[in-house]
């Protein structure tokens, strides 16, 4: 098969669909791999480096759109991607699409066969996503973190506190992988960290990140009376390829302490806080209410070195066995259809 990796385009997103050694794993199964020219680049690597292992190095987007069967790119396409896309390509990246209305029916109309990493399922897990939830749990921390500063407008906290001065304290809203990840690194600072799941299992899980850790089952009464006094609220909230529900309203974000910090990691489909709306690493945050909200929709990309690694060693098996062809009774991926045919395929995408 033909595949070909197109340069990403949203602000500031610096990942790569698939680095040189997953190319070259790829090219000697006897696929013919394309690669945009400076692809690469933000993540560290050269278009030389992709030369080296039997990449063909294209100058433009239109080149490669044109040669391509297969695109395999991080995020969901934009509009210059959705002019180039046509009916006849399979294509494989994060779309999350509940939260972009417009975009399903673009590629409806388009007619392609869309797979969205985020909803292959195996086994009741996520395996494509897990990799960037691991990171955007770790960055909405470290980044939260930060804008607690009082040059940023926050509180003037430091995180984990020190001698004769308190801690902060980190609500932490869903114990999967971003919000695990969120919860163990505000342990090991030193935070007070409470976190919230309805999964008895998450729970036990969260309070072996230390003893400076509470879990509790998230009764709204409850959540509500955390987030008075939370220094950083992680929403982290996920249902499998649906909008995610408004667990903290605009209620409960107005009882929030002026200089507090929300960061909404559920943003992509939605967001988890009725105060989320969308950003770019352009102008990440904004004010409502005094709170502080950091919502951008491609969190990993600060990091696009350490997230292109993670990303394409957990998508490269999926990739080859989409080129071969022979993927249809391969339940994971046929799960992460969404649109095909100009219809829509993923159940939560119908509802």
């Amino acid at each position: 098969m033909r595949i070909g990796i197109p340069r990403e385009l949203k602000p500031l997103e610096g990942r790569v669909g698939l680095i040189p050694a997953a190319c070259g794993e790829l090219v000697r199964q006897g696929h013919e791999v394309f690669i945009e020219s400076s692809a690469g680049i933000k993540s560290g690597y050269a278009d030389d480096d992709y030369r080296e292992l039997g990449v063909t190095v294209l100058d433009t987007a239109d080149e490669l759109f044109e040669k391509a069967e297969m695109i395999v790119k991080v995020k969901e396409p934009i509009a210059p991607d959705l002019d180039r896309l046509r009916k006849d390509h399979l294509l494989f990246c994060y779309l999350h699409l509940a939260a972009e209305p417009e975009l399903t029916e673009r590629l409806k109309q388009i007619g392609l066969t869309g797979v969205a990493f985020e909803t292959v399922e195996d086994k009741g897990n996520l395996p494509l996503l897990a990799p960037m939830s691991d990171i955007a749990g770790r960055i909405s921390i470290q980044v939260a973190t930060h804008l607690l500063h009082q040059p940023e407008g926050g509180k003037g906290i430091l995180l984990g506190g020190v001698p004769a001065a308190k801690r902060g304290k980190v609500v932490i809203i869903g114990c999967g992988v971003a919000g695990g990840n969120a919860a163990q690194l505000a342990a090991g600072m030193g935070a007070e960290v409470v976190v919230f799941d309805k999964d008895p299992a998450k729970l036990a899980w969260a309070r072996t990140f230390g003893a400076n850790v509470t879990a509790l089952y998230p009764h709204t009464d409850d959540v509500i009376a955390q987030l008075r006094t939370a220094d950083i609220v992680v929403g982290a909230v996920l249902v499998t390829g649906a909008r995610a529900p408004h667990v903290v309203t605009e209620e409960a974000v107005r009882q929030m302490q002026p200089g507090s910090v929300v960061v909404d990691i559920s943003v992509d489909q939605g967001g988890c806080v009725a105060t989320t709306r969308p950003t770019t690493y352009d102008n990440p945050t904004y004010q409502w209410e005094g709170v502080t909200h950091f919502t951008v929709t491609n969190m990993p990309g600060a990091v696009p070195r350490t997230a292109s690694q993670a990303l394409s060693a957990a998508i490269a098996p999926y990739v080859g066995r989409l080129a071969a062809g022979k993927w249809r009774d391969f339940d994971p991926l046929v799960k992460g259809i969404n649109v095909e045919g100009g219809e829509i395929v993923h159940p939560a995408l119908k509802g």
